[in-house]
């Protein structure tokens, strides 16, 4: 006569094997670093806009800057990534901001200034090119 088989529950060795030789993990990810590399690199290809340089270098240091810390604590693994989208993301913050700054300077300019006076005044497409002739060569004296 043989004994009635019942049913195993499923995995039910695995989770006391795994209770007592501790199992690994499951591969962990960081999201900060993926999208800290991403928008870094985003800022060092768009620096020279507004957005592209600030914007995107601000997010991609912070989001750097998270996702190092959560390499450190050891919650998340990429800490090289991380920290290369921290320095991608602050040398976009770095050429968005010479960038901007140059822009102001020369929108704030009496040779901007003159430019302005020179379009308005003009009549034709002919006089319109030779103000901004006038004012390129004005910028670089």
């Amino acid at each position: 006569m043989s004994m009635p088989s019942y049913p195993q529950q499923p995995n039910a060795d695995q989770a006391q094997y795994d209770a007592q030789y501790g199992a690994p993990e499951p591969a962990r990810s960081n999201g900060f670093a993926v999208t800290a590399l991403v928008l870094g690199l985003l800022a060092c290809l768009f620096f020279w806009t507004v957005a592209g340089g600030l914007l995107l270098g601000l997010l991609a240091l912070v989001f750097g800057i998270l996702g190092a810390l959560r390499a450190r604590q050891g919650r998340a693994p990429r800490k090289g990534m991380a920290i290369a989208g921290a320095v991608l993301g602050a040398l976009g913050l770095i050429g968005g901001a010479i960038v901007l700054i140059v822009g102001i300077s020369v929108v704030n300019s009496g040779s901007f200034q003159d430019f302005e006076d020179c379009m308005q005044s003009a009549n034709s497409s002919a006089e319109e090119d030779r103000c901004a002739e006038d004012f390129g060569e004005s910028l670089f004296k």
